[in-house]
C-alpha cells in the first residue's frame, strides 16, 4: 500500500515517514501542496495525510478542491486545532480521520493502514488464500496456523497478491503499490521479494510467476 504525507515540518515529516515504512507501507513525502498536487497528479495513492496547516494554506479547503475534481482517495489530518469547529470544517472537506499532534506513531500506522484498507474496497480483516491467512489488523501471516516471521515489505507484497486472487498482479501493479519513489523501476526488487516470500513460506508452492505477466497466488 502507497502512502502520500504532506507536511512542511521536516522533523515531523521524516518521523512520519520512517513510522510508516518501518509499517510496511510504501511513502512518498511532500512539504507543500504543489508537491502535493504533483505527486497526486502521477501516482495511485491508498492514503493522503494531511498537516492541517500548511505555509500556503489551510489543508482542508486544498483537500475540498480535490474532491471536487472527484479524487477520492482516504484522508488522514495531523492537525494541532483542538476546536470541534475547526474539525467539523476538516471532515465537511472531505478529511476521512484526525489524528492531533503529538501523536504516537503506533497509532498513525494502524489509522493508515485502516484507511488503506477503505480504498480497497473494504477487504475483509483477514485474508484467506488456501492454507494461507493474512490478519491485516494484526499484521500477522499464518500458514497452516503456523506464525510466518515476514519483513515488512513482504507482507506488503503478499498482501497485494492476496487481496487480489485469483487475478494476476503485474510486476509495475506491485511495484506502484509496494514500493516509493525511491524505488529503481529497472531494478529486480519485486522478484527478489517474490524468491523471499516462496521461501518462507514453504511447500507446496502458492505463488506462481504468470510468464510475461506477473504473479499470481492460489493453489495451482
Amino acid at each position: 500500500m502507497r502512502v502520500l504525507v504532506v507536511e512542511d515540518d521536516r522533523d515531523l515529516r521524516e518521523a512520519a515517514v520512517a513510522a510508516l515504512r518501518a509499517g510496511g507501507l510504501a511513502v512518498d513525502h511532500a512539504g507543500d501542496w504543489p508537491q502535493a498536487d504533483l505527486a497526486l497528479s502521477v501516482n495511485a495513492y491508498d492514503c493522503v495525510v494531511l498537516d492541517r496547516m500548511l505555509p500556503d494554506g489551510d489543508s482542508a479547503r486544498h483537500l475540498h478542491r480535490l474532491r471536487e475534481r472527484g479524487i477520492r482517495v482516504p484522508a488522514l489530518m495531523l492537525t494541532a486545532l483542538s476546536e470541534i469547529e475547526e474539525r467539523v470544517r476538516g471532515f465537511e472537506a472531505g478529511a476521512d480521520d484526525y489524528l492531533a499532534k503529538p501523536f504516537a506513531a503506533a497509532e498513525l500506522v494502524m489509522r493508515v493502514r485502516a484507511l488503506c484498507r477503505r480504498s480497497t474496497a473494504m477487504l475483509p480483516p483477514v485474508l484467506r488464500v488456501s492454507d494461507l491467512e493474512l490478519d491485516c489488523a494484526r499484521h500477522e501471516v499464518r500458514r497452516a496456523g503456523v506464525l510466518q516471521l515476514l519483513t515488512p515489505k513482504e507482507f506488503a507484497v503478499l498482501e497485494q497478491l492476496m487481496s487480489r486472487a485469483p487475478a494476476t498482479v503485474t510486476r509495475a501493479d506491485l511495484r506502484e503499490h509496494c514500493w516509493d519513489e525511491l524505488a529503481d523501476p529497472l531494478s529486480n526488487v519485486v522478484d527478489v521479494v517474490i524468491t523471499q516470500l516462496r521461501r518462507k513460506l514453504g511447500p507446496p508452492i502458492l505463488i506462481h510467476t504468470v510468464r510475461g505477466s506477473g504473479y499470481r497466488i492460489g493453489d495451482e
